[in-house]
């Protein structure tokens, strides 16, 4: 792949009003393959805001979105969709773990709308949960897993697509300090392999672990 994973071009997002309300102002940014970056900033930022833009989830109501190369703007709804179906894998502060599902049947279902077949589906699910340390827990129930586990599930589920993003919005925050720290080694793990990682978060120690932090504050990106 050439070129950078996200090329923002005096993108920005306004809610209509009255008044109308700028929560993402036109910026200019690219990430490119293989960087892990922090985007910090406090809450109301504009973090969450930037996160459905970079998520294919909001349309910026200006400028030029390229993901991969591909220019977003100009895609229907249909075609996005399939675009961050591909591209993007998610992580939330949230786990969002079927309850009565183990772990590879939870990262499995990831696949199920990518006509992939059920025997690969395995192998695929059984080989993300390799990367993240949990190959010995695939069997596991959520309930019968801590929340670092639960989170490296998570990104197991986000990786089993094999994106060329990987966008977590504060994927530690519903951790302590100790079960965070598995998780942030599991990400750098993740960067070290060379994937593309952005982590969404108001904490400034998550912020540290990225090779490069975007700031946001009141909607201006530095």
């Amino acid at each position: 792949m050439t070129g950078p994973v996200i090329r923002f071009t005096g993108v920005g997002r306004t809610y209509p009003g009255p008044p109308p309300v700028p929560a993402l102002h036109p910026c200019d940014l690219v990430i490119e393959h293989g960087e892990m970056v922090t985007v910090a900033g406090p809450s109301g930022s504009g973090k969450s805001t930037f996160l459905n833009v970079a998520g294919l989830l909001d349309r910026p109501t200006e400028g030029r979105y390229e993901l991969d190369g591909v220019d977003t703007g100009p895609l229907p709804d249909r075609d996005r969709t399939a675009l961050r179906g591909r591209r993007i894998g998610f992580v939330f502060q949230s786990f969002h773990l079927l309850a009565n599902r183990s772990a590879e049947e939870n990262v499995a279902l990831a696949m199920l709308y990518h006509r992939v077949p059920a025997a690969v589906r395995r192998d695929r699910a059984r080989d993300a949960l390799s990367r993240v340390g949990l190959d010995h827990r695939r069997t596991a129930l959520p309930r019968t897993m801590s929340g670092g586990e639960r989170q490296r599930v998570a990104i197991a589920r986000a990786l089993v697509t094999r994106p060329s993003l990987l966008l977590c919005d504060e994927p530690t925050g519903a951790l302590d300090t100790a079960t965070a720290e598995t998780v942030l080694e599991t990400l750098s793990g993740l960067h070290a392999e060379g994937l593309t990682i952005v982590v969404i978060t108001h904490d400034p120690v998550v912020a540290a672990r990225g090779s490069r932090t975007i700031r946001i504050v009141d909607g201006v990106v530095s």
